[in-house]
This record gives structure tokens, C-alpha cells and sequence, in this order.
């Protein structure tokens, strides 16, 4: 995959040092902080393309990006882990030269990096905003790490036949399950076809026990940091409780459970808005 073939308001190809890493940024420049937008496992920057948007019309900042190997970034050296994937961002960020105050949202697998990148991080890091998000806590659960191994075990069967292509019919049937629409569309199910982001994006979920025992040995986010949680659906299980654990552990903790939204389309036109009251809660309370 090229730069060529993405449109030209969908982002820019950043070095970072002998690879490229796809970011879009949107939102106004402005001294308020950085939204960092981080997408989950077989996601892209097209993800977060609501979300942006709605940033983008409250005067908010935001940067979302293709990870290594994902979307139309260059792939990098293995292994797919949290601390490879956090330094990455580091060094984009710094590319951009986006030194103050960010926000990390993360959706799905991202709860896993925020553990790992937000530690690294965290005289900069103003609150997280986790969105119906895996945390490392939930492979101590039975019933979860069953799920997540039998995942895992699918993922490394994608990663194996991903150069027999036969990611394209499927990104006709399930490459958008968001909602996106125009280009963000087009661009998530050209990426979902992709052979090579099939690859990498494999690559990652097998990695899932190496981020997730790199985020325990970070441990766990600092009482102080804000820290607000949106789930999909409103139903109390034991996978929920582990997913607000870390806004029950925040002195300044916010949770939203999306009735009516899934996984997917938590971050589509129909259910993004609880994001953004998320991403408010936490510079509110970062800015008392």
C-alpha cells in the first residue's frame, strides 16, 4: 500500500526514522491539548473519523494514526508489543512536533497500550479516555482469557493466510462495521482487504500477552489521572466491572454504559457523542 492511493484530507506519511507512519490530524491549532486518538485490534485511523470530526467542531485538536504495519504505514521490526508500539508514538509525536499536554483515547486492544504508553508518558499525559476498552486484568478472568485465547488462535490463522487474499471479500461484507461515510469509508474497507495490514494486524493480537505483562509491571494508572470509561450496551456483567475499574480507581472517574451500541459502532454517528463527554470530563478535571 502507498501513500498515492489514500486521499489527500485522510492524512499525511510521517518518517520516523527510516519508516513511514500514516497520521490525520484535525481541529484548529490552539495551545489546548492534544487528543491522541488510538485504535483497536484490525483498526485504522479511518476509525476514529466521527469522533474526529465532532473534535474538530468543539475546537478540539486530535491525531489519530495507522500503527505500524496497519492502514499505509510501513511495517516495522517484530514484535508487535506495547512498548514498540508506545515508542512509535513517541517518535511521531515528536516528528509532529507535539511536545505539549495530550489525551489518550483508546478503543478495544488500546486499553492494553494505554497501560504501557501512558506510564512512559505521564508527565504529559493529561487523563485517558478508554473505550469499551481490554484491560490486562481481564486475562485473569476465565471466561475472558478463554475468549481472548480463541481470538488469538483465529488471528494467527488471518496472519498465516492473509497473503491468499482472502481478506477482500470479506472487507465487502464486515470492512465497515462503524458507520463511516465519504472517504473514511472508502479508505476502512480498502484497508480491511489489505493483505499486509491483515498481517501486522495479527501480528499485534498474538503479542497480547506481552502487552498486557508489560502494562502490569508499568501497573496501574496514577489515583490523580482522570480516567473516563464508555462501554457498549448497558448490561452489568463481570467483563464491564473489570472495564470501569480503572474510573472506579481515579479520583476523578467517569463512566457511560452506550445503550444500543456495539463494539463497532460505539465510534460511529449514532453513539459517538458519550466519547467526547468522556474526552471533556477529563480535561475539565485535568484542568482544576
Amino acid at each position: 500500500m502507498t501513500a498515492q492511493r489514500f486521499h489527500p484530507s485522510r492524512g499525511q506519511m510521517v518518517d520516523i526514522g527510516g519508516r513511514r507512519i500514516r497520521a490525520t490530524s484535525t481541529g484548529p491549532q490552539s495551545e489546548r491539548p492534544l487528543i491522541v486518538l488510538e485504535c483497536g485490534s484490525f483498526g485504522c485511523a479511518a476509525d476514529w473519523a466521527v469522533v474526529q470530526e465532532r473534535l474538530a467542531a468543539r475546537g478540539l485538536r486530535s491525531l489519530a494514526y495507522d500503527r505500524a504495519g496497519l492502514g499505509y504505514s510501513d511495517p516495522s521490526p517484530e514484535p508487535r508489543d506495547g512498548r514498540a508500539i508506545a515508542a512509535d508514538l513517541e517518535a511521531l509525536l515528536a516528528r509532529l512536533g507535539e511536545n505539549g499536554p495530550i489525551v489518550y483515547t483508546g478503543h478495544s486492544m488500546a486499553g492494553l497500550m494505554a497501560r504501557v504508553f501512558v506510564p512512559r508518558n505521564r508527565e504529559r499525559v493529561l487523563g485517558v479516555v478508554l473505550v469499551d476498552a481490554v484491560t490486562p486484568e481481564m486475562l485473569d478472568e476465565r471466561r475472558t482469557a478463554l475468549g481472548i485465547h480463541a481470538y488469538r488462535g483465529a488471528m494467527k490463522l488471518v496472519g498465516a493466510w492473509s497473503d491468499a487474499g482472502f481478506m477482500r471479500p470479506v472487507s465487502l461484507v464486515i470492512g465497515d462495521l462503524i458507520g463511516l461515510e465519504g472517504e473514511a469509508r472508502k479508505e476502512k474497507r480498502r484497508v480491511y482487504g489489505s493483505a499486509s495490514h491483515a498481517r501486522w494486524a495479527a501480528e499485534e493480537v498474538l503479542n497480547w500477552p506481552r502487552t498486557s505483562g508489560q502494562g502490569r509491571e508499568a501497573g496501574r494508572f496514577a489515583p490523580e489521572l482522570p480516567v473516563a470509561v464508555v462501554t457498549a450496551g448497558d448490561a452489568a456483567t463481570r467483563l464491564k466491572a473489570l472495564q470501569v475499574a480503572p474510573a472506579e480507581l481515579s479520583e476523578h472517574g467517569y463512566v457511560e454504559h452506550v445503550k444500543g451500541a456495539n463494539h463497532a459502532n460505539l465510534l460511529g454517528k449514532a453513539f459517538a457523542d458519550p466519547i467526547l463527554k468522556g474526552i471533556e470530563h477529563v480535561l475539565r478535571s485535568a484542568a482544576r
